[in-house]
């Protein structure tokens, strides 16, 4: 019989995610007081549990789920960016006239349907935590029932996901009707290089991309970005980009015969250069701060292919570590930005003039958060570029990693103007901005994580370096 206390994260999740959304029914006017501090508390337990359960590994239906060192890792990155994400929402989510509760209860559904995904060991289990993952986000994106910008960021999103969606499952399909298996290991035993399987992955890999926003797949980003609400945006642009990244890894390590006549390392390595110098060059230009942090995830989506490209124990551990470094930053900077729009109503970075003067911590903590993406040391960013570059090198990518170390020069340019129009700007309101107690908390959970890591990046580093040994 099997022992289903394997799978008690996922399982508490599902609880709490209808538990969350009962409550909204039951008690339709003192829901809202309660479903925040209920899913932050709840969300808080699962992170606990797998803590403490970090180093279980188990294969459950015959290879079709996988608990191990891998998957709990995304897994607690996944609950620690849900956790920020709805500390920082708090104040925001009351700009809404719909309820909060549905708003929680998708949260944590579009989390399961990442942890289904970072754990899944063939095909279909994959697709399924796809699918749960991104319905939420549609649902998600166009919640502002009232806002014509999340109304179409919505429609946007629902018809090229269910795009790339449609993409992915076909090439799936080609791999089942070329090798007869679905099973990720099974799949790497039998790859042939027939061109029904080749094309069958490079399909895999194109819906992947889109998920991820790699150049040419990233033009849905910025408009969902912008039009999305911030706590929305920020979950998509960390979260979801990190379980479409996990997801693609375990695919491309175990499913892809990197002996094959076809050179997929040197596609992804293409791939990555494209996004790092489109995302890079098209953000110098952006004069909203959503539209800004959009492009500059695309640049950040190209880095961490860098890595996934090089396929070595450098670059592997790279995108673990990256990942998870650029939850911290991604969330603080949104955070700020969620601050100010609560305040001006705005999100232009004309909005951002003065800020110094009115927040010195939120002008601070944007600054930070800006040098840790543009890859400044001692910030964290630095580190995790550091390792996907030293991946590159090894790999035989010196081009790539140049690349890599230009454009990260250029986005120097881009980051810092925001921080410019913080301490240079004027604006005639000097009215402090207001933050409420769980937009405090995240705030400087995310700086003192970005410093932390950038100086004493090792503990993290081995975590990440222990996670990747199932492909070693």
């Amino acid at each position: 019989m099997m022992d289903f206390s394997i799978l008690a994260a996922e399982i508490l999740m599902a609880l709490l995610g209808l538990a969350v959304l009962i409550l909204g029914l039951a008690l339709p006017q003192k829901a809202g007081k309660y479903v925040n501090g209920l899913s932050v508390s709840g969300l808080s337990l699962v992170l606990l549990y797998l803590a403490l359960s970090y180093s279980r590994e188990a294969g459950l239906f015959n290879g079709v789920y996988q608990i191990d060192l891998y998957g709990n890792y995304f897994k607690i990155l996944f609950l620690s960016a849900g956790i920020l994400v709805m500390l920082m929402a708090g104040r925001y989510i009351s700009r809404f006239e719909e309820k909060s509760n549905e708003f929680y209860g998708l949260m944590i559904f579009a989390t399961l349907g990442m942890m289904l995904m970072v754990s899944a060991g063939e095909f279909i289990t994959l697709y399924l935590g796809l699918e749960l993952m991104t319905i939420s986000f549609y649902i998600l994106t166009a919640y502002l029932k009232t806002d014509k910008l999340s109304g179409e960021a919505g429609l946007k999103y629902l018809i090229l996901g269910a795009i790339s969606s449609a993409i992915l499952l076909f090439g799936i399909s080609l791999i089942y009707a070329s090798l007869g298996s679905t099973n990720f290991i099974d799949i790497g035993a039998s790859f042939t290089s027939s061109a029904a399987v080749i094309a069958g992955m490079a399909m895999i890999i194109a819906g992947f991309a889109f998920k991820v926003s790699v150049v040419p797949f990233h033009m849905w980003t910025p408009d969902i970005y912008q039009g999305a609400p911030i706590p929305v945006t920020t979950y998509l642009s960390v979260a979801s980009k990190a379980a479409g990244f996990a997801a693609l890894l375990r695919v491309f390590m175990a499913a892809a015969d990197q002996g094959s006549v076809f050179n997929w390392s040197l596609l992804l390595a293409v791939l990555a250069a494209l996004t790092i110098i489109i995302g890079n060059l098209i953000a110098l230009s952006q004069q909203d701060i959503k539209r800004l942090l959009a492009y500059s995830s695309i640049a950040q989506a190209g880095y961490i292919l860098v890595g996934l490209a090089a396929a070595n124990s450098y670059g592997l551990k790279g995108v673990l570590f990256y990942a998870m470094i650029y939850v911290f930053a991604n969330v603080g900077a949104f955070a700020v930005a969620a601050a100010v729009e609560a305040d001006t109503g705005r999100t232009d970075i004309e909005a951002f003039a003065g800020l110094s003067k009115r927040s010195p911590l939120l002008a601070a903590i944007m600054t930070i958060c800006m040098l840790s993406l543009a890859g400044i040391p001692p910030m964290a960013g630095f580190a995790g570029k550091f390792y996907l570059f030293a991946g590159a090198i090894e790999a035989g990518y010196l081009w790539l990693a140049l690349l890599g170390l230009v454009m990260s020069m250029v986005s120097v340019y881009y980051y810092l103007g925001v921080s410019k129009a913080m301490y240079i700007g004027e604006n005639s309101d000097q009215a402090p901005v207001s933050l409420g107690w769980g937009s405090t908390v995240a705030l400087w959970v995310c700086v003192l994580a970005t410093i932390l890591l950038g100086v004493y990046p090792g503990p993290l580093s081995q975590l990440a370096g222990y996670a990747i040994q199932i492909f070693m």
